[in-house]
């Protein structure tokens, strides 16, 4: 439910010790389309790496070869923009046209919108569920806090995630208001916000939203110094003072 409040979910499976390999998982669910999350990938594998052969105390330098877990890396994407049921996005998309890069990265992206990815909807009743959720709220996203209770309310009793919605309904709707708040906002400040600067998106909040998700792992420093207007240096030092 809390789309951008939580960090991406990375799993080491199968470690065993006469296993023929392990995988390490890394999940991400979008409610925007982002076409530079191979490369978030890449600087987040990397530093899953480290860990991996630090805590196991491995020798990186040394001769004997380090076998490593496989990565597979997929987000769930449940935007607004229209994608297909499931595409690659893929790191060599960001070097120029005609090179030969020595490294790529290569990430599925799944649609999970209701009408979406049928085979995975049909494995996943959950997940299913919850696409209905959203699709019921964004049909009335002009009074959204009724369109959440609504939703919950005519969720049909068969569903698996019914009772946990209704027994958290509060905590549910906060979340989804909190989340579907920070999303209208950032739109706005792209629509309106840019000619009106820095000091403008001070007014309305921006520069803290972005600070939260620059904290959450959402953007990077230098893309949200860029939507604020400021230079890195500058954010970096908003950030200090916004607690």
């Amino acid at each position: 439910m809390y789309l951008g409040m939580h960090n991406d979910v990375s799993l080491l499976i199968s470690e065993k010790l006469l296993q023929t390999y392990m995988e390490m998982d890394l999940f991400e669910q979008q409610s925007s389309f982002n076409p530079n999350l191979p490369l978030r990938s890449l600087q987040y594998i990397a530093n899953l790496y480290e860990k991996f052969i630090v805590q196991r105390k491995l020798n990186k330098y040394g001769s004997k070869l380090i076998m490593l877990p496989v990565p597979k890396l997929v987000m769930f994407y449940n935007g607004t923009k229209d994608q297909p049921d499931e595409r690659i996005l893929k790191l060599s998309d960001s070097f120029p046209k005609g090179t030969d890069p020595d490294i790529e990265v290569r990430v599925r992206m799944i649609n999970i919108n209701a009408g979406k990815s049928p085979k995975i909807m049909q494995a996943c009743k959950p997940l299913a569920e919850y696409a209905w959720l959203i699709a019921r709220i964004r049909e009335k996203e002009g009074e959204i806090e009724n369109a959440i209770d609504k939703a919950i309310s005519e969720m049909p009793e068969d569903f698996v995630i019914q009772p946990f919605l209704i027994a958290h309904r509060a905590e549910v709707r906060g979340m989804l208001l909190t989340e579907y708040n920070e999303v209208k906002t950032m739109e706005l400040f792209k629509e309106e916000g840019r000619e009106e600067g820095r000091e403008e998106g001070r007014k309305e909040g921006i520069l803290e939203i972005l600070i939260k998700m620059v904290r959450r792992g959402r953007i990077s420093k230098e893309e949200a110094a860029n939507e604020a207007q400021m230079k890195t240096s500058e954010f970096e030092a908003a950030m200090k003072q916004v607690q």
